[in-house]
C-alpha cells in the first residue's frame, strides 16, 4: 500500500473528502433542520456544492499525478458523483421519509459520512483517476 502510493492518496482523499463532506453538511443541515426545504431538496443542494468542490480538490490534490488525463476524469468523476448522489438520496429517503423510517433530518448524515466516502474513494482511485 505504501509503495503503490495508495496510502498517501487515501490520506489526501480523507482530508479533501472531509472538506467536501463538511461543505455538504453545511449546506444540507440548515436547510433540512430549519425546514427551509425538504430533506431531498437539501440533499440536492448539498450534492451540487460537494460535487464541484470535490472535483477541484480530488483532481488537483488527492489523485494528482495518478495518471489519468483531464478529458477522461471529468465525465468519469461526474458519473461517480452521481453514484454518490444516489447513495445519499437513498439514505435520506430511507431514514427520513414518512413512508420509511421517518427519522430526524440528521440520521442520513451517519452513512453519508461513513459509507459514501469509502465507495467514492474506491471508484475514484480505480476508475476516475486510475
Amino acid at each position: 500500500m505504501m509503495a503503490s502510493g495508495v496510502f498517501g492518496q487515501l490520506i489526501r482523499f480523507g482530508i479533501a473528502g472531509g472538506i467536501t463532506t463538511g461543505l455538504y453538511t453545511l449546506v444540507y443541515s440548515p436547510l433540512a433542520a430549519f425546514k427551509i426545504t425538504s430533506e431531498q431538496v437539501a440533499n440536492i443542494c448539498g450534492y451540487l456544492v460537494a460535487m464541484l468542490s470535490g472535483y477541484l480538490l480530488h483532481s488537483k490534490w488527492s489523485f494528482r499525478g495518478h495518471g489519468a488525463e483531464a478529458t477522461k476524469t471529468s465525465w468519469r468523476f461526474f458519473l461517480v458523483s452521481l453514484v454518490s448522489y444516489g447513495l445519499n438520496t437513498a439514505f435520506v429517503w430511507l431514514l427520513t421519509d414518512d413512508a420509511m423510517l421517518a427519522g430526524p433530518w440528521w440520521w442520513p448524515l451517519i452513512p453519508i459520512l461513513f459509507v459514501t466516502p469509502l465507495v467514492t474513494f474506491a471508484l475514484n482511485r480505480i476508475w476516475v483517476f486510475g
